[in-house]
């Protein structure tokens, strides 16, 4: 019964871990426009009863792309400023292998709780 519970618990910390991942993920989408904002990274950490956690946000280490405009009030005396560091394409592709990573750890959670319901009638007879 508590390796049940315990991959259940394992289960709920991914999905935990996975929508954190989304929220930064929309966050990024939402600046991709932004001048300046640099994308933002967030790793995983094992934990020690098997599960993941989401770590410390980190900033994209990338240089921001200069763009050309010299109409931009954010533009310098060569008419360039700094643009976002992030990539629509990649931020959407992270945001869908995030959504397909959390629907996969709901399945595993929703087999191991109809486990231990099953478990639990078999044990009232």
């Amino acid at each position: 019964m508590t390796d049940l519970l315990k991959s259940m618990a394992v289960a709920a910390s991914g999905m935990a871990a996975q929508g954190s991942r989304l929220r930064i993920t929309t966050e990024n989408i939402a600046n991709a426009d932004t001048p300046g904002y640099r994308r933002k990274l967030i790793p995983f950490e094992a934990t020690e009863d098997g599960g993941v956690r989401a770590g410390r946000v980190n900033l994209d280490p990338a240089e921001p792309r200069k763009i050309y405009d010299p109409a931009n009030p954010l533009a310098d005396a060569d008419g360039y400023y700094e643009g976002s560091t992030v990539d629509v394409i990649t931020e959407v592709a992270n945001a869908r292998e995030a959504q397909r990573s959390y629907e996969a750890n709901l399945k595993m959670f929703d087999q191991a709780r109809q486990m231990t319901s099953s478990l639990l009638g078999l044990l009232r007879q």
